[in-house]
């Protein structure tokens, strides 16, 4: 999961970053508003966390111009104000959910697990379950029945991400951005060994859930009923 943090604040913003990331999530800082919005447009993020607050453009003109762009991406809006104004004004532009600074952050943290199953509805008891196997998010195992595999990191997160986007293609690009981050220097040929692993793990507990190569495309995930 990937989350962006557009906060001003920059030790605030490093605070939010390290909790997301001890708890699994990938996360990208910006601190001003329009690196937010061109951030935001690229619509790879599961989650963005909007301060209101913010120099360049205010954190509610960048999360009208995101919904306007017809991006669902959820959005959790921060603030250190409390007053009901302020909330109803986000809400109406769009805002999933609302939280003042300063906040606990258990609250931080259940308000966003809250978001993300709004979102995917293929989540259950915070695994992943796919046709005829289960993606276990604390062991980084895929279940079929009693038989087992475990996954690498990377191979969880592809795999992961092929889920959440069932019936979907995606692409090599999107791939490198969502698992690596921007900056990353990967190619793609690393790429096609980690789901040539995958194919190979599936295989290995007779799953029938399939990694297809869309050729020039990308990667989908299809069931045993796509068969």
């Amino acid at each position: 999961m990937r989350v962006l943090i557009v906060e001003d604040e920059k030790d605030l913003a490093m605070i939010l970053s390290e909790i997301l990331e001890m708890e699994g999530y990938y996360t990208d800082v910006v601190h001003d508003g329009v690196s937010g919005l061109d951030n935001a447009l690229s619509d790879i993020y599961d989650i963005i966390i909007l301060d209101v607050m913010l120099p360049r453009m205010d954190g509610i003109r960048v999360l009208s111009e995101i919904r306007k762009s017809s991006i669902g991406t959820p959005v959790l809006m921060l603030t250190a104000k409390s007053e009901v104004e302020d909330k109803v004004c986000g809400l109406d532009n769009g805002a999933d959910d609302y939280l003042t600074k300063p906040f606990n952050t258990k609250e931080l943290l259940a308000r966003i697990r809250a978001l993300l199953r709004r979102k995917e509805k293929v989540i259950i008891d915070e695994n992943l379950k796919f046709a005829d196997i289960i993606l276990d998010k604390y062991t980084h195992q895929i279940c079929k029945g009693d038989q087992k595999v475990k996954l690498t990191k990377k191979e969880y997160d592809i795999i992961e991400l092929l889920i959440l986007n069932y019936g979907k293609v995606i692409s090599k690009e999107e791939l490198t951005v969502k698992i690596w981050g921007y900056d990353a220097d990967i190619e793609y040929n690393s790429i096609e060994v980690y789901i040539s692993f995958l194919r190979k793990k599936l295989g290995a507990i007779n799953s029938r859930v399939n990694i297809s190569t869309v050729r020039g495309l990308g990667y989908t995930i299809k069931g045993e009923k796509d068969e």
